[in-house]
């Protein structure tokens, strides 16, 4: 009898929804547990059946999909649970990575558990957690934040109020937008360490590490920038004292898009007062 011998068996009339972890980038990066869970599953949810198509005949594996993305996500899981209750077990995948960090799945697992169906995890390549394991940033504590907003002015009111985070910032970025968010990090957080992980477990993986301008200023002399980008933003060396006039900060802050009485809330924090104390002086 295998190791994996026992991965299928029942105690319940449903099925099991496996999410499964597969390589984001070094096919070799697949683990054999997920190999077996996708050989023996009766179904295959997947982000995009001709990506996940490679994947499976890499590894000669023939079974049947289906696509599950962001604009089928409501019927398809609808679908997908009757499947389950019906015994049948269902692996879903991603394009790459862990399913639901910041790809589809949320709504099926969610469903799947409110069914009573069993998930299970089977865990793998993390763009998110490969790059925090070799940023050289603290890791005692991190927040991952998913992709940035697409616009300047919702990327600096997000910056804004993830500036006292005492933690490492984790997040992902499309390739044409790296250097206008890395000028929008340089104002908000100018001395916050930076690193910038491209195209990991690729051949052409690397990692820039610098504060925001001075690895806008070595990606800004390419010709271009290209390949998957995750970006880390380190804890501050020392507490950020904000000595800004209250009235200029609040003003700065809803300039970014914040909410005036969010604006107090952070002013009041930043100068050690109470949000009260802060309102009384700007009425």
């Amino acid at each position: 009898m295998g190791p994996f011998a026992l991965t299928f068996h029942r105690t319940t009339v449903n099925g099991t929804l496996y999410i499964v972890a597969t390589p984001i980038g070094n096919l070799e990066d697949i683990t054999l547990r997920a190999l077996h869970v996708l050989k023996e599953a009766d179904l295959i949810a997947c982000e995009d059946t001709r990506q996940t198509r490679k994947l499976l005949d890499h590894f000669q594996i023939s079974k049947r999909m289906v696509s599950y993305h962001d604009h089928n996500e409501a019927s398809r899981a609808e679908e997908l649970i009757g499947r389950l209750e019906r015994g049948e077990n269902i692996a879903l995948v991603s394009d790459a990575g862990t399913p639901l960090i910041s790809d589809p799945g949320y709504r099926l697992v969610a469903a799947a558990v409110a069914a009573g169906v069993t998930v299970t995890p089977i865990p793998g390549a993390s763009a998110a957690m490969s790059a925090l394991s070799a940023a050289g940033l603290p890791t005692d504590a991190f927040r991952f934040c998913g992709f940035f907003a697409p616009k300047s002015g919702q990327r600096r009111k997000a910056l804004e109020e993830l500036k006292r985070e005492d933690c490492t910032l984790v997040f992902y970025e499309a390739p044409h937008r790296i250097l206008e968010t890395l000028e929008d990090i340089a104002a908000v957080m100018p001395s916050r360490p930076v690193v910038i992980a491209r195209e990991l477990t690729k051949m052409h993986e690397e990692f820039l590490r610098g504060t925001a301008s001075e690895v806008h200023a070595s990606l800004a002399a390419r010709p271009s920038v290209k390949g998957e980008i995750t970006l880390l933003i380190g804890k501050a060396d020392a507490p950020e004292v904000d000595d800004t006039p209250i009235e200029e900060a609040i003003a700065q802050l809803e300039a970014a898009g914040v909410a005036r009485m969010d604006a107090i809330k952070q002013v009041a924090k930043a100068h050690g007062l109470s949000k009260r104390e802060v309102y009384k002086l700007t009425v």
